[in-house]
């Protein structure tokens, strides 16, 4: 299953520019192998950087992991040379997949919920309780 879908690339880039750069046959409609292949390229790169950190496949695609793919995806499709606003969404992008495999950046769920950290940040021990304290001194100082 593909991280997005032809919509998904609709929605973030426009009916016009996905049909410009994906109808490779000039029937004017986008091209479904063309389609296919931006979007597999773009689900082995997201799929690369997360298993670093994540179990795959994931089981509910975060509306994150669909933007990642869609920005990707359409890099690939401008065969030409992307215009700057489509580079700069697929660097953003690689930066965000960069943060979350370095775990800086938690992926939401599916509904957008990101899931509280059992963490708080900090360094922490466990050990023994300790022998030497102020009750246990008590009388010897």
């Amino acid at each position: 299953m593909s991280y997005a879908t032809l919509d998904d690339l609709i929605a973030r880039a426009g009916s016009a520019e996905i049909g410009e750069i994906a109808d490779r046959d000039g029937n004017g409609t986008p091209d479904p192998t063309v389609i296919a292949a931006a979007l597999a390229a773009a689900d082995q790169t997201i799929d690369g950087y997360l298993a670093v950190r994540f179990a795959l496949p994931l089981t509910a695609i975060p509306p994150l992991v669909v933007k990642w793919a869609a920005s990707i995806a359409r890099y690939h499709l401008h065969r030409d040379g992307a215009p700057d606003y489509v580079v700069r969404d697929y660097k953003e992008a690689f930066a965000e997949l960069r943060d979350a495999a370095a775990g800086r950046l938690m992926l939401p769920d599916a509904a957008g919920a990101v899931p509280p950290s059992n963490s708080l940040g900090g360094a922490q021990a466990a050990g023994t309780a300790p022998v030497f304290t102020a009750e246990a001194l008590e009388g010897w100082l």
